[in-house]
């Protein structure tokens, strides 16, 4: 009999039951209890909060993200040893260990508050992330501008053709306008997903950054781009918290003459990343059809739902 991908550790589709089958066998690697384990998220990642010890396993969906999870491990050292707040590995454990073909980690749970971080601290974070200096040997590359969106354009059905055709183009499009910008900022740490839901503000109001995957060396422009363009296009971020971002930040994006090339990137990765789901609801297809067909046109309004 053929092994199967699982007997061979190779893919299979991310489920909670495979995702919770991994996380058993992680913690007996590392000699940690998993009975009573709650799952708290599944998407790109599978989260589980261990009831016997606090702490939170994080499991990749395929070791293609290996070097992200190690990448993960060595920014939380690193910014432990600055002194800042932000997700902490479990450092009596091995990190990372690979089970069936799922790059796992361990983080210190943060007990949570009673609210969420608010876009004034999401503002002084970055402020005070961005002046650290970067380590010289953490690793850390330039900002994947793009992601995986050409490969999703590429592997993506269900999609009008026309659709495919038009998306490559606009990515061309991009990095031409990409190609001839000049950034204001040097080059400095950057979290690379800097949104509010990335903060988690502990019992005692202290603010801590989570989701260390897409950190890297580039401009800073690249975090002040989310918050920017989620107010002046998207409308999702009222007048007040982002007058409070750019407060405590000390810099409005919106004044750069390159803020129109990031957020049409953004823009972008936003509908490429929704694209990839089409099939799973109604609804996730109809928003894919409104941000596809708005994108052919840059001044028409952005009526985009969250998701």
């Amino acid at each position: 009999m053929a092994p199967t991908d699982a007997s061979r550790g190779g893919p299979e589709e991310f489920t909670s039951a495979r995702a919770q089958q991994v996380m058993v066998d992680a913690c007996r690697m590392v000699g940690l209890r998993s009975d009573g384990a709650r799952l708290i998220r599944l998407g790109e990642n599978a989260l589980f909060r261990l009831e016997r010890h606090p702490v939170i396993v994080r499991i990749a969906r395929s070791v293609a993200y290996v070097d992200a999870a190690r990448l993960e491990v060595r920014v939380s050292r690193w910014l432990a040893a600055e002194g800042f707040l932000a997700a902490r590995v479990v450092e009596d454990v091995e990190q990372a260990v690979v089970v069936a073909g799922h790059p796992v980690t361990f983080w210190h749970a943060i007990e949570e508050g009673d609210r969420e971080a608010t876009y004034g601290e999401l503002g002084g974070v970055l402020r005070d992330l961005h002046a650290l200096r970067p380590p010289a040997d953490r690793g850390l590359l330039p900002f994947n501008v793009f992601g995986r969106s050409d490969l999703r354009i590429d592997k993506v059905t269900g999609i009008p053709e026309d659709d495919r055709v038009f998306l490559r183009k606009r990515s061309r499009e991009l990095r031409e306008w990409l190609a001839d910008l000049r950034f204001e900022s040097p080059h400095g740490p950057v979290h690379g997903d800097a949104h509010t839901s990335n903060l988690m503000v502990d019992r005692r109001g202290h603010v801590h950054v989570i989701d260390l995957e897409t950190f890297c060396c580039d401009h800073a422009e690249w975090d002040l781009v989310v918050a920017a363009h989620e107010f002046d296009r998207l409308g999702w971020v009222t007048p007040e918290q982002y007058a409070a971002f750019g407060g405590t930040y000390g810099r409005d994006l919106r004044a750069w003459s390159g803020f129109r090339t990031l957020y049409a990137i953004q823009e972008f990765k936003m509908t490429t990343w929704l694209m990839q789901n089409i099939g799973e609801s109604d609804d996730i297809a109809a928003e894919y059809t409104r941000r596809v067909s708005s994108l052919r046109d840059d001044d028409a309004p952005r009526n985009w739902h969250p998701g």
